[in-house]
């Protein structure tokens, strides 16, 4: 392998050849890390402080590594990212003759089986389905790779399941379009591409796959880089376990209808049985109640309503795979339906049965729409099977993955004690470009009037920093609050998340240069805006999930049956990497200032607080809202005396758990 000082050291080939590009001793130390586990095999766990370029650190040792390599990232909008900008980047700078492939799910891929179907479907549609529908009609004439990324729709349009395809109702070998299926391409390409770009989701739904002994859909790779892997443990606990919907079952009756229309319009009872299985699914979802929320399973047991209602569901679903069964044959479309009814029929069947101690299971309601899952309560054996192919090198990264300097927590989730570790510190000078307000007087966040006072802050703190500041809450309804609070308070533009797409508020947030952003768990991570436009960043409360979420509560019970520290184990480290994500969206840049708020007094009278307090970067730390204003008016960031000291017992409880960075997990 080509000397990794060469393309990332001060006069190597990034330097010369990409502008801006600037040497950090840090990435090219990752890179030689990375670069010797993809050379003898191994499992790597790894943080990456923001600014360290830890994408370059990765994809040169992969391009230069003459291996197979799957690079797996959080998000759809990072593949892209990855796949468009920085991959061909970086190939090109080192001109290595290797070949790439960017691979999603089936749902990011027109299927030209279901646009069919669509159009024959079209009368039924509303006005604005129908014009989204005719984008996609005229992008299918000359799109190449049938990303639905490429169309400027919304990736959560009403559009989307009538023209992309499921696994539940995908034709497979028997679909008329196989030959100029987007999805068989995409994939035929990565099965013959040296390195790889798929996504969390793409990534377990295949080791979801495997464990069941249907193949894999990803092409065979030795070496594996996840970004963003703090990401992985919950993405992967979804696609092991079971889940039954609304959807998915007006989905069966929508997609039978069509079928039987097209051609079997003489089989007038399959209507009938379909119509049946709606009025189910929608009664099972009247029982559920009104409100969005997500509760236990011991609930719906415990209600008569809700049991009449998936009883006749069960039934409804068998009466319709009985007349299904009846018209065996006579179509593919049909087949293919009576195929997905039996499974749907499975779920159902697993779902009502007597509950297992592996497993949680639990529902949601949102909308018009229910979910029915079940949920494993640990993935680690089935992520160490995987992992310990022999000469396989795995590489774990990311911005947020240690609670104070330790990996403990990560890899428990996965398996991977074993694994070597390493950590890099990010080369932004974080002392005098943050600075980190505790304020002083605030109640505890179980007091009644706590969102009051934090509302006086924030309309306090927005002022100095002329707006460009962002509000990040661990709940709705504090959001909900704080918005209806600022109206008329404040002389700056107000965004609120729900109230237009994320990517259309991140936007129009950095466009003005002056606004105020309120947003909840999805704006703590994977939002970057650079520059003045965001100079504060405020968290309400320190973003310890809810008790009472139904698996979160599953969890703590089984880590208490074991003897484990429900808290310290799981709902501690939880919190540490979530307040590390929603800080990292302060300083993006090594231009950049600003400064980070927490309200929760809990951070400095708990004895947990310096584990929250070690694993954020060195930034300047005040409790005077004084020395908030002197840095906005460009005074310097000079803390009060105390601002860098936490009380003693926090002090002796952060010593006590610091690991060193560079070892193996014991």
């Amino acid at each position: 392998m080509t000397d990794l000082s060469q393309v990332l050291g001060p006069g190597g080939l990034l330097a010369s050849k990409v502008p801006g590009f600037s040497y950090r001793p840090q990435q090219q130390a990752m890179a030689e890390r990375i670069a010797g586990v993809m050379e003898e095999g191994g499992v790597l766990i790894c943080e990456a402080g923001t600014g360290t370029g830890k994408t370059y650190a990765y994809l040169a040792p992969a391009l230069l590594s003459g291996r197979k390599v799957l690079v797996s990232t959080g998000t759809r909008n990072l593949q892209d990212q990855l796949f468009h900008r920085d991959l061909p980047l970086i190939r090109k700078t080192l001109n290595v003759p290797v070949t790439t492939a960017l691979l999603k799910g089936r749902g990011n891929y027109l299927c030209r089986h279901r646009l069919k179907l669509a159009q024959e479907d079209l009368g039924g549609l509303d006005l604005g389905l129908r014009g989204h529908l005719k984008q996609v009609l005229d992008w299918s004439k000359g799109t190449k790779r049938g990303d639905i990324a490429e169309l400027p729709i919304p990736e959560d349009a009403s559009v989307w399941p009538l023209v992309t395809s499921t696994t539940d109702n995908c034709l497979g070998q028997d679909c008329e379009d196989l030959q100029s299926c987007h999805l068989v391409h995409a994939r035929r390409q990565a099965q013959e591409a040296d390195v790889v770009v798929v996504n969390h989701h793409l990534f377990c739904a295949d080791l979801a796959l495997k464990d069941e002994g249907f193949g894999e859909i990803l092409p065979g790779a030795d070496c594996f880089v996840l970004d963003e892997a703090h990401q992985l443990p919950e993405v992967a606990t979804s696609f092991f376990g079971i889940t039954l919907s609304g959807r998915q079952l007006l989905d069966l009756a929508r997609d039978t209808d069509l079928e039987v229309k097209k051609e079997a319009s003489d089989a007038a009872d399959l209507r009938e049985r379909t119509a049946r299985l709606k009025r189910a699914a929608q009664d099972v979802r009247g029982r559920l109640g009104e409100q969005d929320r997500r509760g236990p399973w011991h609930e719906l047991a415990q209600d008569a309503e809700v049991q009449r209602a998936l009883a006749s569901l069960e039934r409804r679903l068998q009466a319709l795979i009985n007349g299904l069964a009846a018209s065996a044959g006579r179509t593919k479309g049909l087949d293919a339906a009576h195929e997905r009814a039996k499974d749907l029929l499975g779920r159902l069947s697993t779902l009502t049965a007597p509950e297992t101690a592996e497993s949680v299971r639990w529902f949601e309601t949102q909308g018009r729409g229910f979910r029915l899952h079940q949920t494993p309560l640990e993935v680690a054996d089935l992520f160490r099977d995987q992992i310990g192919r022999k000469r396989s090198a795995w590489v774990f990264t990311s911005a947020t993955l240690a609670v104070g300097h330790g990996f403990d927590h990560f890899a428990r989730q996965l398996g991977i004690e074993d694994a070597e570790t390493d950590l890099w510190d990010s080369p932004f000078d974080y002392p005098s470009q943050a600075l980190w307000l505790v304020p002083r007087g605030m109640p505890q966040p179980s007091e009644p009037d706590y969102n009051r006072h934090v509302l006086e802050l924030a309309c306090e703190i927005i002022g100095y920093s002329r707006g460009r500041a962002f509000l990040l809450f661990t709940s709705h309804r504090a959001l909900r609050e704080m918005a209806a609070g600022l109206e008329g308070r404040i002389d700056y533009p107000v965004l609120v998340q729900g109230t237009a797409p994320r990517a259309e508020l991140v936007d129009r947030f950095r466009k003005l240069g002056n606004a105020v952003l309120l947003g909840t768990s999805s704006f703590w991570e994977g939002v970057d805006v650079r520059g003045d436009a965001l100079s504060c960043v405020l968290i309400d409360r320190l973003p310890f999930a809810s008790p009472g979420d139904p698996v979160l509560s599953a969890r703590i019970d089984a880590l208490r049956q074991q003897g484990g520290n429900p808290f310290r184990d799981y709902q501690l480290p939880r919190a540490v990497i979530a307040l590390k994500q929603g800080a990292g969206r302060l300083i993006r840049g090594a231009e950049d200032r600003g400064v980070l708020v927490v309200c929760d007094p809990r951070l400095l009278s708990r004895s947990y607080g310096y584990t929250f307090l070690d694993s954020l970067p060195a930034m300047a730390r005040t409790r005077d809202i004084a020395v908030v204003k002197a840095f906005f008016e460009g005074e310097g960031a000079e803390p009060a005396s105390e601002a860098n000291e936490a009380p003693e017992e926090v002090i002796g409880t952060a010593k006590a758990q610091r690991t060193p960075r560079d070892s193996k997990i014991d």
